[in-house]
Parts: structure tokens; sequence; C-alpha cells
């Protein structure tokens, strides 16, 4: 019988961190699951501060959970085009339409959202089997660029510009924007590009808000190096190609890994997904009845 080293102690990690990276969800959905009881470890209901290693059994729901090196665990991303009065969560208790409901079906992973937008904002969503890479470019300490298109109503001054531009205090702190650019319109109504560096609660529009200035469209165009295209029109996704997947992974401090190829049946399942849609419920008249 060969005897193991002794010397090296077996590596242990978060649990959160863990269940992230096996495409359960983001490190903050984790750690709620976590604190609701929904996670075991060798049968034991896990608590947050828990650390794990390869050797333990862990379950999610009752089900168990595949722990993967991080080397092993597959980086695809895709990038979705989200229209206004779509919610950025799995699934709505008011049956409204969510961005999860469009995009591709996964076996064995889930989507993992890098980011959120509120219901009435539209634009960049990104999307990623990740978990570590998503929680590396949502970090504060990351500072990734967030560029936004906003329509603003009323007059626009240059004293409003430069006071969001130094900082402004909002209720949950300091904010700013790193870049302010007009571009184009007219009268009250006036287009900006926007760079902020956090995905704070509806922090762009508060920052307008501060100036007594009221922001009435609101679109996401980039998120670190990658743009809003014409590959993805409102309601639709794409997936990154391998260059825009590793440029995410260098802008997260992490080793760049190929993106795997979809098997025949994934690009079945994926072509069959790539324009399904739900439609908008809306109120008819009821027919008049033929006389």
């Amino acid at each position: 019988m060969s005897q193991s080293n002794s010397t090296t102690p077996p590596i242990s990690e978060k649990l959160q961190k863990v269940l992230a990276r096996a495409g359960l969800g983001s490190r903050r959905e984790m750690e709620t699951a976590i604190s609701d009881g929904r996670v075991k470890v060798n049968s034991q209901v896990a608590k947050l501060g828990d650390r794990v290693e390869a050797r333990d059994k862990v379950s999610f729901d009752d089900r168990p959970v595949l722990l993967r090196p991080e080397e092993e665990v597959p980086r695809r991303v895709i990038m979705y085009n989200k229209p206004e009065g779509e919610l950025c969560t799995r699934k709505d208790p008011e049956g409204r339409r969510t961005v999860f409901e469009r995009l591709p079906r996964l076996k064995g992973e889930r989507w993992i959202a890098i980011g959120r937008l509120d219901i009435n904002t539209s634009g960049l969503l990104l999307f990623t089997t990740d978990g570590e890479l998503a929680n590396r470019l949502m970090h504060p300490s990351t500072q990734v660029e967030r560029e936004y298109a906003v329509r603003v109503m009323g007059e626009v001054k240059r004293e409003h510009i430069l006071a969001m531009v130094d900082g402004v205090m909002l209720e949950d702190g300091p904010a700013r924007f790193t870049d302010v650019q007009e571009f184009g319109g007219e009268g009250i109504n006036t287009w900006f590009h926007v760079v902020i560096l956090e995905g704070r609660n509806r922090e762009v529009r508060r920052l307008w808000e501060s100036q007594a200035l009221t922001v009435s469209r609101l679109k996401r165009v980039r998120y670190g190096n990658i743009f809003l295209d014409k590959r993805a029109k409102a309601g639709e996704w794409v997936e990154l190609n391998q260059d825009e997947v590793d440029d995410l992974a260098t802008l997260a401090n992490l080793e760049t890994r190929k993106v795997p190829a979809l098997t025949p049946d994934e690009k079945n399942r994926w072509n069959r997904d790539k324009h399904k849609r739900k439609p908008v419920q809306v109120m008819r008249k009821p027919k008049s009845k033929a006389r």
C-alpha cells in the first residue's frame, strides 16, 4: 500500500465558492442557499463559513454536487440583449418575463448572470457557466467599466456633469461617473454615454436624480471590453468567441481556458432555443358574436 504524503495538507475552499464554480449560481446566491439550509456537507446541514475538500460529499437541495477543480469547469459566455420589461431573476412569483427564459438550455450546469439590470433598463447582459469568472467580474475590486446610453429629461448644465464626475453622496455611499459624453438629441431629451465602475442598484439613475434630472431611457452598451453589437437584437443572445472570453478572463485576472465546442446534441438544442419567444400577454377585447 502506498503511503500518502502527510506533509501536504488537503486543499480546502469556501463552500460558496465551490458551489458557484459548479455552476449552481453566483457566490451571493450560494451564500443565501447555505443560510437557508439547502446545502449539506457529508450529510450535515452546512453553515456560512464552512470549507470543503475534494473528498467531501456536498449536496444542493438533496442532489449531489460534482466538485471539480477550477481548471475543469467549462467556461462559456453568452451576450444577451435585454429588452425593457424583463426581470433579472430565475423565477418571478407574479409571472413576469425573466431573462433566463430566453437563454439556451444547459445540462448539469446553470447560466450565472454577470451583474444585473433593473426591469426598466435594457441592453447588454453577460452570462457564464464559470462561477469564478462571474464573481471576479462583479467584484468591486476588479473595477470593471460599465457603459450606458442615457436619455435625460431636463436641462443638463456643465455643473451637473462636473458634480457627477467629482462624486455625490447617495443613501448607500459616494458614487461617481468616470466619464460623461454628450451623444446628441435636442431640447429636454438629450442622450449621453456614461461610464461607472460599480453595479449598485439603480446607481446610474440615482446619480442623475441627485442633480434633479430624470432618466427616461437607459441602456447598457458595454461591460468591460464587450460591446453590445448587432449580433444580438433585443431579446436575442449570442455566444462569445474564444478571443472575447479570453479578454474577459484577463480582465478578471484568471488563466485563459479553451471554450468547449458544442456537442451535436447541444448544437441542435441551442439552435432550437435560439429564437424561442414567450409572447407578451395582452388584454384583447372579446370578439363580437356574429349576428
